[in-house]
């Protein structure tokens, strides 16, 4: 093989051979038991259980179906969240720890039972998982959390090695666990959903719930009301807060993926390094080969170093696990996330008055069990029935340990970013860019961002994100503006990638005369 090199563009290898239907906008009002809004692992999911059940469901996607953090996951189904256990048995108590493993195992076993029930092929496997540390420091948490296993009776392990040509201090295995292949999964459940009535709506931008006479009223952007007994938001950002402030519970963090080719077979086994920064390690099938999809180097977004930057740390991790001429680097992406003050993820009725308005999000990169075990809970709490994670989950819980002081951080964070950005100086100069290069510029004394794309065609875009007024920064790895408060990405062009932010960045008309000139009358160059 040669040596290693980043594709040109960020691609998932989770949508190649897998054929996943496409739908028409919503044209028309629409009544229905229940409007799920977003077409991920919990909405998709949710829309399955309650469809089984003979509710009429109606699912509103913003974009198409599987596009955002559940296609770009690593499809982990464990319930080996990093080192969790000993920090929720000591802040939130024994009951809390053992019920967040046993809702996590149940939904493991809930995917098995689909895949199996339906005979789904999408690699389902089990795997023991592994957190491995490399420094003395991450060593002695190990230590700790294998303490909780043996406490909360987790079958578990302290090891002291791994299948690789890493050292380390020891390894905490997690056994039967799995992996799979999430779209071939969810792509099967969205056809069994068909089957039972099941309607789906894609390019459909949900913008607002009303209340009518009890009843829940989605509206969408192009003036469209879904009215429904429920509306369940699984959107990642929940598109409708209410009073529930989750833009100020929670933070966005993104991380990375290579998938390589290498000239060794996989040992089994899926792993993550403690360390900072973190390293994830499974094995894939693609175009019928083993490949090893290789993660992590997780930071807050729109914060920190740039976006290749990571790319090249998880490179030199391959270099750490493979000789230079062993391994190919095939595809690379990045994937967002949620994070909740206390690491357990919002799940239930959005405020304690709006009981049929549900919510999911802040599943912390472990997407594919608390998403499934979000669904779960959210069609039980729609068909009635008793759910024995309820109160572990729900989004009106606020301990103020450790929740306020982290509450506190959380928005001193946004609060410093917030100045940052407004006080920052651009230097770049529109003629200097690149062609494929963005970057932040001065334009009529105002900050903006402007993007030349590989035609030469530059976009201006205004920098303040359309949520709660932060400047964006250019993330060079996805051709995105993305904000470091509250995690909002948009396009160069300035569309909404990803929210809360509802609104697109504001555009700027900018025309080219050639590659070192520009008209612009209020650019002044």
């Amino acid at each position: 093989m040669s040596k290693p090199k980043f594709p040109d563009q960020s691609h998932s290898i989770w949508f190649e051979e897998t054929s996943i239907p496409t739908f028409e906008p919503l044209t028309e009002d629409l009544t229905t038991d229940v409007v799920i809004i977003g077409g991920g692992i919990t909405g998709i999911t949710a829309a399955y259980l309650l469809s089984q059940q003979n509710i009429k469901v109606a699912l509103l996607e913003a974009s198409t179906l599987l596009n955002g953090t559940t296609g770009h996951t690593t499809a982990k189904v464990t319930a080996q969240h990093e080192i969790i256990y000993q920090d929720l048995i000591n802040k939130m108590g024994y009951n809390t720890a053992r019920l967040y493993y046993e809702a996590n195992m149940d939904a493991l076993k809930l995917v098995e039972e689909l895949v199996t029930n339906h005979q789904i092929d999408c690699d389902f496997e089990k795997q023991d998982a592994y957190l491995f540390s490399t420094s003395g420091e991450y060593k002695n948490k190990l230590e700790k959390e294998y303490q909780a296993y043996d406490n909360l009776n987790i079958k578990g392990n302290l090891e002291s090695e791994i299948p690789f040509n890493v050292p380390i201090e020891n390894a905490l295995s997690m056994k039967n666990q799995a992996q799979f292949h999430p779209l071939k999964y969810l792509s099967h459940l969205i056809k069994l959903i068909q089957d039972k009535g099941g309607k789906f709506y894609e390019q459909t931008v949900a913008v607002d719930v009303e209340d009518a006479h009890g009843a829940a009223v989605v509206v969408t952007r192009d003036g469209f009301r879904v009215k429904a007994n429920y509306a369940l938001a699984c959107s990642h950002f929940p598109f409708y807060e209410g009073t529930g402030l989750y833009s100020t519970r929670m933070y966005a963090s993104r991380s990375y993926v290579l998938a390589v080719k290498a000239n060794k077979p996989y040992p089994g086994g899926m792993y993550l390094s403690v360390d900072k920064p973190e390293h994830s390690i499974r094995k894939a099938t693609y175009n019928g080969e083993e490949v090893y999809l290789i993660g992590g180097e997780d930071h807050k977004t729109g914060q920190g170093k740039g976006m290749m930057e990571h790319f090249k740390g998880l490179k030199r991790f391959c270099d750490d696990l493979f000789t230079e001429n062993e391994y190919e680097i095939l595809h690379r992406w990045s994937a967002q996330d949620l994070i909740t003050l206390d690491k357990i993820p919002y799940v239930g009725p959005i405020t304690k008055k709006r009981q049929n308005v549900l919510i999911a999000t802040g599943y912390r990169k472990w997407g594919m069990t608390n998403g499934t075990n979000a669904a779960k809970l959210m069609s039980d709490y729609v068909l009635g029935e008793m759910n024995p994670y309820q109160d572990v989950f729900s989004p009106s819980r606020f301990s103020p340990d450790p929740s306020l002081k982290k509450f506190f951080m959380e928005n001193l964070d946004m609060a410093k970013h917030l100045i940052k950005g407004k006080m920052e100086v651009p230097r770049t100069k529109i003629e200097e860019l690149d062609h494929d290069e963005g970057s932040i510029i001065r334009m009529d004394g105002e900050r903006k961002g402007a993007y030349k794309d590989p035609d030469g065609q530059v976009h201006i875009v205004d920098t303040t994100c359309t949520h709660a007024g932060c400047e964006v920064n250019w993330n060079e790895s996805e051709r995105s503006w993305d904000c470091p408060c509250h995690g909002s990405r948009f396009s160069y062009t300035g569309e909404v990638l990803e929210g809360p932010a509802e609104t697109p960045l504001q555009k700027h008309d900018f025309h080219m005369i050639d590659d070192y000139k520009f008209d612009d009358k209020r650019s002044g160059y």
